[in-house]
């Protein structure tokens, strides 16, 4: 187990929305820890609470009451501007859908959120193909995502996530797109990443995908609860 410190410090989180006159808790009370070096799935059917979860810890959204502290900062503070600077620089998001720029290369596809670090041409160009070869796509850096795969873009959204070098990689339902084989390609990169040292937060319905993390956290109702390793 790791034994890093805190990357995810939740305390008491609570979410409410209003749903047709009625007040519904996406969150209740949710606590959560994760640690830096961690591989952690989250899973819960729909509904459970698990997209506002992870809407909480990606920072795309706050809570309404409870604390939330990301890689040591305590994020209730924060400005809109400074949540978005804090999604680009402690958080590499990976979608199902890949969210891919059709018309731009892979390697401009990665160097997207290094364009809001301002950094310099070179530089950038450079720390993206860096995340390119650690995908394995070195060699696609040219190619546009309708030359590619499913898997080889979603190999690509991952680089764009690895591409900052955030503080955790989130990443949901990466498999949901792809076929079973396909899927344990991306599991396997996820699982060499982790070893690499990366903190991965994998949300999923999948209880198979679920099993392949070091941890299991299991959202219903909106109430949080760890499975065990």
């Amino acid at each position: 187990m790791a034994s890093g410190k805190p990357i995810i410090t939740m305390t008491g989180i609570t979410k409410v929305y209003s749903v047709g006159g009625e007040e519904v808790r996406a969150l209740d009370g949710a606590n959560l820890t994760i640690r830096e070096g961690e591989f952690v799935s989250i899973i819960g059917p729909s509904g459970s609470g698990k997209s506002t979860l992870m809407n909480i810890i990606g920072c795309l959204d706050v809570a309404d009451s409870g604390e939330y502290i990301l890689d040591g900062q305590s994020i209730e503070q924060y400005s809109e501007e400074e949540l978005a600077k804090i999604r680009n620089k402690k958080i590499g998001f990976i979608f199902q859908n890949f969210n891919l720029l059709s018309r731009m290369s892979a390697l401009s596809n990665v160097e997207l959120p290094l364009i809001y670090q301002r950094l310099h041409l070179n530089e950038r160009k450079a720390q993206a193909q860096r995340a390119l070869d650690r995908v394995g796509l070195s060699d696609r850096s040219s190619h546009k995502p309708s030359e590619l795969s499913g898997g080889q873009q979603q190999r690509v959204a991952i680089a764009r996530a690895l591409a900052t070098d955030p503080a955790i990689l989130l990443a949901d339902e990466p498999t949901g797109n792809l076929d079973s084989k396909t899927g344990d390609d991306i599991m396997a990169l996820f699982h060499e990443l982790h070893r690499a040292g990366d903190t991965i937060v994998l949300i999923t319905h999948n209880e198979e995908i679920a099993k392949q993390a070091q941890r299991r956290i299991r959202i219903m109702d909106g109430r949080v609860s760890e499975v065990g390793a």
